[in-house]
């Protein structure tokens, strides 16, 4: 059986993970991103309308005034299947988004699994020891911040706000310029994630380091001994 000090630390390690798969599936559920742009018809001057998207990792929304002729109503779309019809990267970076974070929800199970096994037992020297979790963990905080990355630049670099507005106007119908992407609150707890994935690994680390330097100080070699006795 593992020690109270073994059980307390791989415990509050999966309880800080659990956290974290909490924080992860709230943010992933809510508004990741919302993006203005201005908006005339094709081939006027003048950019007297304005084109909103709301984005969702899963689902989304697009508030049209004046763009092109007259304002529309709210309309409500799925992400995947509306980037669909137009294709190219932003379709690509959004999708790789999604299953980078399901990866990392994935990771994150296993580590809370890992870390309640490991509380009853002792399995050092396998991958169902420490050093799965630290696989399972760091995993899990490398990918979400690789979405981080992932994410900002498809919002902000490529034409997905564009392609999005026009797949419900017509690509012919409309110009648009002046696009600003404000990120949110979705994006952003990401960044709570990470920090608990890393908090979960010093956690367990803690243990681990204080374990190996008892087991050192029980194993020091006999020329530390005193001189009087190493003579009998």
């Amino acid at each position: 059986m593992p020690s109270t000090k073994k059980t307390l630390h791989f415990m509050s390690s999966a309880l800080v993970t659990s956290i974290s798969v909490g924080v992860l599936g709230y943010s992933m559920s809510i508004t990741w991103a919302t993006t203005t742009m201005d908006c005339a018809p094709r081939g006027n001057e003048f950019f007297n309308g304005t084109a909103n998207i709301t984005l969702q990792l899963f689902s989304g929304k697009t508030k049209r005034n004046g763009c092109p002729f007259f304002d529309g109503p709210p309309e409500p779309f799925q992400v995947l299947s509306q980037l669909g019809k137009t294709g190219g990267a932003p379709l690509i970076l959004h999708a790789l988004a999604v299953v980078l974070l399901s990866l990392c929800m994935l990771f994150s199970t296993g580590g809370i699994l890992i870390s309640l096994y490991n509380s009853v037992s002792n399995p050092y020297e396998t991958y169902m020891g420490p050093i799965g979790f630290y696989t399972c963990s760091s995993l899990s905080a490398c990918l979400s911040f690789l979405v981080l990355i992932l994410f900002v630049v498809n919002v902000n670099l490529t034409s997905i706000a564009e392609d999005l507005v026009k797949s419900f106007v017509g690509e012919s119908e409309v110009d648009l310029k002046n696009k600003s992407a404000v990120m949110q609150i979705g994006y952003y707890l990401l960044i709570p994630y990470i920090a608990l994935c890393l908090l979960a690994i010093v956690l367990i680390y803690m243990y681990e380091h204080a374990a190996y330097t008892h087991r050192k100080e029980q194993q020091r070699p006999t020329e530390d001994a005193p001189k009087e006795i190493m003579m009998y």
